[in-house]
């Protein structure tokens, strides 16, 4: 990529948006307060604007590298607008739904949904973006393995390393993501 070619770096996104698109579906379930307002290509198109800035700042070697900026930009994208709809004092808290069977054809609950709850809403908040301090190494593995559902011996070649490395390091990500959440690892006194 040419140092300063916007060009460029819009062609990058452009040919990458059916992959990122994939990405910002498959994102958008674990952020069900976000999904109930916003639809995925909207979610994208604010993702592609970071994801361009970001890229005039940082310059991917390699594809991992590119997919792994994005998956930055979507979590960080996905992240303000839950706090955005499902904070205290976002649009979201206390909106009632009076859309019923027929109305987009799927049937409401006659109980809010408990992933749409505030309190809810900011634990996961919290959690994804603990996973944005993992260090890059279980960063990479946690977003393979979590977010983007590859199977173990995809993320191990993806990776360039054994299954039984991958393994090691998914042991060790869900052990530091424990600690991170909870404060310390299970079975620690």
């Amino acid at each position: 990529m040419l140092e300063g070619d916007d060009s460029c770096r819009q062609l990058l996104v452009e040919h990458s948006y059916r992959r990122l698109r994939l990405l910002v579906k498959k994102r958008m379930s674990l952020f069900p307060g976000v999904q109930r307002w916003e639809q995925t290509d909207d979610v994208l198109q604010d993702a592609s604007l970071r994801l361009l800035r970001s890229l005039e700042a940082v310059k991917p070697r390699t594809v991992r590298d590119f997919f792994g900026l994005a998956a930055t930009q979507i979590r960080r994208t996905l992240i303000d607008l839950a706090r955005h709809y499902g904070g205290k004092q976002g649009i979201g808290a206390k909106h009632a739904t009076n859309e019923r069977r027929g109305d987009k054809g799927r049937e409401q609950p006659d109980t809010p949904d408990a992933t749409s709850d505030p309190e809810t809403l900011t634990e996961w908040t919290e959690f994804h973006q603990k996973v944005e301090e993992l260090p890059r190494e279980q960063r990479e593995v946690f977003d393979l393995l979590y977010y983007h559902g590859v199977t173990q011996p995809e993320a191990a070649q993806m990776l360039g390393m054994s299954e039984r490395t991958l393994k090691r390091r998914w042991r060790e990500t869900r052990q530091a993501m424990y600690k991170a959440v909870h404060g310390s690892v299970s079975g620690d006194a």
